[in-house]
C-alpha cells in the first residue's frame, strides 16, 4: 500500500480539479473563502437531474472537511431546501449512510464523489418524483 497523501495535498488536488471544472458536469465545488488555509469549508452545487421533480433546479450545499478528512467523510448539508430521504428535513444535513455507493466510506472518495452520488440518489426512481419545496427556498 502506498503512502497516505496528507490532508492538505489531497484538498489542494480537489480544489484544483474543482476550479478547473475537470469534474462531472452536473456538480461543482470550491472553497467557501479563497483564503481559508485550513481548507475546511467548501461550497458545492448540484444541477437537478433531468426528468425528475428536480429538473432545472440548482442546489447549493455546504461541505465541511474536518481534520480527519479524507479518513472520515466530510459533513455535507443542503443550503437549498430539498425533499429526499437522505436529507434531514429540519437542517438539510445529508445522511451519507443512505447513499449506497458511499455508505461505507473509503479514503479515495472525494467531495465530487459525494455530489455525484447525491445527484444519482435524487434521480433514482424511488425519489425523483417526490414533491419538492418551492424553488429557491433554503434551510
Amino acid at each position: 500500500m502506498g503512502a497516505k497523501i496528507p490532508r492538505n495535498f489531497r484538498l489542494l488536488e480537489e480544489l484544483e480539479k474543482g476550479e478547473k471544472g475537470l469534474g462531472a458536469e452536473a456538480c461543482s465545488y470550491g472553497l467557501d473563502e479563497g483564503d481559508d488555509i485550513s481548507m475546511t469549508n467548501w461550497n458545492g452545487t448540484i444541477l437537478g437531474p433531468p426528468h425528475s421533480a428536480h429538473e432545472n433546479r440548482i442546489y447549493s450545499l455546504k461541505i465541511r472537511c474536518g481534520e480527519q478528512y479524507p479518513d472520515v467523510p466530510p459533513e455535507v448539508t443542503f443550503v437549498s431546501r430539498v425533499n429526499a430521504p437522505c436529507v434531514n428535513p429540519h437542517n438539510g444535513k445529508v445522511d451519507l449512510s443512505k447513499l449506497p455507493a458511499i455508505a461505507t466510506w473509503k479514503r479515495d472518495f472525494t467531495m465530487e464523489t459525494i455530489l455525484i452520488e447525491i445527484r444519482k440518489y435524487l434521480a433514482a426512481p424511488a425519489h425523483k418524483k417526490l414533491p419538492q419545496p418551492p424553488e429557491a427556498s433554503t434551510f
